[in-house]
């Protein structure tokens, strides 16, 4: 009997050991989760109190900055970090007050990721910058942002007023001389320069700016045998300058017109055998070279999608390519700043 009685007793204190074990088990975990809520609000209220994509000039003080008079000193390609960051005149409303300050670029900005930060457009901020490659912004650089998104504008003749400048441009003339309130009522002068606020650039120079403007004339793989600018001559070994970019492709690969246009000319010429030449809008020309043949013909209107030959290796040549040069009133340029 006493054995009997024993082993209920033990039993008894088993079974109030683990009721007790239970209990501090459920007192603890809503503890753990007050604990962990509450550390979570504190780090989510730091956190949100931390600013997002902000800008500056890291330097050890505040920029001191000179007063402006007009808008001509936001055209020079330097920026000179004691210029002025404009301020409001009192008798202009918010939204018609231009003034700048500075942004310095960090790793992985675009220009697109800065414009909608600071609430303003792609093209003013290429504008403003004189920016000629959007791809090309370089960190650290510095960049003049405006208060109001538009564009620089240069008055091209001698009489121009704001009201014709702003009905070419589709915006606010009255916006427009409150903005510019010192050629307000008066005719232009060539070479004066104004800010346009809600004006945007024609859609040729942001392509131009963007590298958007020509399509690649081959489709298929290529690789770059020569680029445009100064090379040794792999004819003769000395300096000389290129003024093309080579694409080594396959003897017969399609070759297409890299923008609409007309043909002007085909044929055959010692250096780049057969070629086409095509004339686009703004004063641009490309001209295809080496090719093995030509399928189109001088008068054709042709698209991106048009081909006009096909790779060879004829005229001036080391072996199957096209040699590709765009034109820029009468001018070569880098295609590379242009393709797509």
């Amino acid at each position: 009997m006493n054995h009997i009685i024993l082993s209920e007793q033990i039993n008894n204190n088993n079974m109030k050991k683990k009721t007790a074990k239970k209990i501090i088990a459920f007192s603890i975990i809503p503890l753990f989760v007050i604990a962990s809520v509450t550390i979570f609000a504190v780090f989510s209220i730091n956190k949100s109190n931390k600013p997002n994509g902000v800008g500056g000039l890291e330097t050890s003080s505040v920029p001191e900055f000179s007063q402006e008079t007009d808008n001509s000193s936001i055209l020079n390609d330097e920026i000179n970090l004691e210029e002025l960051i404009e301020t409001a005149p009192e008798d202009k409303t918010e939204e018609e007050t231009l003034f700048y300050q500075t942004y310095r670029v960090q790793p992985g900005d675009m220009i697109s990721y800065i414009a909608d930060e600071y609430n303003i457009t792609q093209d003013t901020i290429i504008s403003v910058n004189n920016i000629r490659q959007s791809r090309l912004i370089q960190v650290g650089q510095y960049l003049k942002i405006p208060s109001l998104p538009g564009i620089l504008y240069t008055v091209k003749k001698d009489g121009e007023t704001i009201e014709q400048i702003s009905e070419k441009y589709s915006i606010d003339a009255q916006k427009c001389a409150a903005v510019n309130i010192s050629f307000a009522g008066k005719e232009l002068s060539a070479g004066e320069t104004m800010f346009l606020p809600g004006a945007e650039l024609d859609w040729v120079t942001r392509q131009e700016i963007n590298g958007d403007l020509f399509h690649k004339p081959l489709r298929a793989r290529y690789w770059l045998s020569s680029a445009y600018g100064w090379r040794n001559s792999p004819f003769t070994g000395q300096r000389s300058f290129h003024g093309g970019m080579d694409m080594a492709a396959s003897q017969g690969t399609p070759i297409y017109a890299a923008l609409d246009g007309v043909v002007v000319a085909t044929g055959y010429n010692a250096t780049y055998g057969n070629y086409v030449i095509i004339s686009h809008h703004s004063g641009y020309r490309t001209l295809y070279g080496h090719m093995s043949k030509i399928t189109c013909k001088k008068g054709n209107f042709v698209y991106t999608n048009t081909k006009i030959g096909e790779v060879g290796s004829t005229g001036l040549s080391t072996g199957p390519h096209l040699h590709f040069t765009v034109y820029k009133n009468g001018k070569t340029i880098n295609p590379a700043t242009l393709i797509n």
